[in-house]
């Protein structure tokens, strides 16, 4: 028996589809129920040096050398043509003699439209290869410069402990008590400095976690600004949390000061004493404190001061749009370098204990 004939509204309609098909900008294919190509687009053909005009008609796998022909991409097309999920993102390799291999992203999907007897796929056709190329240079010249950097980091943290040894020297030679503090002040930054240089050679992919970093750092003070350990201890607490190598370096920089200026301060005539040094982040707030218990701030504030240390905390914490407090510890002196974004909740919401705030960053 024979074929029925389409009727015209049957035949304008493929047609219709066919054009569509054949001006698509990108690689498309328009294949029957058994993987026979309908209609190329012109893309395709130029994409895949294929002849358009011998396109149609002929079986998928029979395309250029048999190129085609993979059997888990035909697996997969029978799959969808029998009613299938869709192939979102099926990834092959398209090996032509002679030519580079691509590689392709597959996605078919199968048509539903009145004429259910005689099934048709869309195949589209996205060659990722150079793509895939350029994101794997960037990815390796990414990776060359953090070696670098590292490298670079690790040879500036060795020059600023000559330049420290240098200036301990010099100290140790001055006759000038004045001289020799400021010589030993010096030190004891670059020192600092050097610290943080050396912890950051292993920030790999540019972030800390701030309580390890706090607790290395601290060690490296106490060992270099601490003289005698049985009269002032230093320590770290809180629960850490990871942030950014450059809002890490600004923090590192900060307790250095703070510390420093605690054990110049506050604890004159060989006073026993601690200094904690302690970071609390929730969300995009964080709060990093200094506390000792020493002999305290000088009662009278108005003749207080403002030294390099206090100058340099300060500047610091306007880069990261923070604020400085300082206040009576009770004993000593607690000073808190704090960093809060606004959190607004719209007003439909404000009695939902689950709606989620929206938080914008700290002017």
């Amino acid at each position: 028996m024979a074929a029925p004939v389409p009727s015209y509204s049957e035949q304008a309609a493929l047609s219709l589809a066919m054009a569509v098909v054949a001006s698509s900008p990108g690689p498309l294919l328009l294949l029957d129920g058994d993987l026979n190509i309908v209609a190329a687009s012109a893309s395709f053909a130029e994409a895949f040096d294929i002849d358009p005009a011998s396109v149609a008609g002929r079986p998928l796998a029979a395309l250029g050398a048999g190129e085609w022909a993979a059997p888990q991409l035909q697996a997969l097309l029978d799959a969808t043509a029998s009613g299938a999920p869709t192939i979102e993102a099926y990834e092959m390799d398209l090996k032509r003699r002679g030519r580079k291999t691509r590689r392709l992203i597959i996605h078919a999907q199968r048509l539903v439209y009145l004429d259910l007897g005689n099934p048709r796929l869309l195949m589209a056709v996205t060659d990722v290869t150079d793509s895939r190329a350029s994101a794997k240079a960037k990815d390796e010249t990414l990776r060359q410069n953090l070696v670098l950097l590292q490298e670079v980091r690790h040879r500036v943290a060795n020059s600023l402990q000559i330049i420290a040894s240098v200036l301990l020297q010099n100290a140790k030679k001055t006759q000038s008590d004045e001289t020799r503090g400021h010589l030993k002040d010096a030190h004891n930054r670059v020192m600092s400095v050097a610290e943080l240089e050396r912890q950051l050679t292993g920030s790999g992919d540019g972030h800390l976690d701030v309580g390890v970093y706090f607790t290395n750092l601290c060690a490296s003070i106490e060992a270099s600004m601490i003289r005698d350990h049985d009269l002032i201890s230093l320590d770290a607490t809180g629960a850490g949390g990871v942030v950014p190598v450059r809002v890490s370096t600004s923090l590192g920089l900060i307790v250095t000061e703070l510390v420093i200026n605690a054990v110049k301060h506050a604890f004159p005539e060989g006073r026993h004493g601690k200094i904690v040094v302690d970071f609390a982040l929730h969300g995009p707030n964080w709060v990093l404190s200094v506390t000792d218990d020493g002999v305290g701030m000088p009662t009278d504030t108005a003749h207080i001061r403002v030294g390099l240390g206090t100058s340099i905390v300060q500047a610091l914490a306007k880069q990261l749009d923070a604020t400085v407090e300082t206040e009576p510890g009770h004993p000593g002196t607690r000073v808190a370098i704090i960093h809060t974004q606004i959190a607004l909740v719209d007003e439909d919401t404000v009695d939902d204990a689950d709606a989620p705030a929206v938080a914008l960053p700290a002017a």
